[in-house]
């Protein structure tokens, strides 16, 4: 059985962990909701980084040359 200074405790160590990750999805130009991945067990943190650096991210300047 949960107790009430546990489920404090799992609260904030889940935004410790969603709060800055959706502000790296923020600035990328992502919809911030895409952090909850990181809740899957497992595979949401490789997901998330799979993401970041392999779709083109949407406030990207357009140059002439794709990296």
């Amino acid at each position: 059985m949960l107790m009430l200074p546990d489920i404090f405790q799992i609260v904030i160590t889940g935004l410790l962990i969603l709060v800055p990750i959706a502000l790296i999805y923020k600035k990328a130009g992502f919809n911030p909701m895409w952090g909850a991945l990181v809740f899957l067990p497992g595979v949401g943190l490789l997901l998330i980084f799979l993401q970041l650096a392999l779709l083109p991210w949407p406030n990207q300047k357009q140059s002439g040359r794709e990296f």
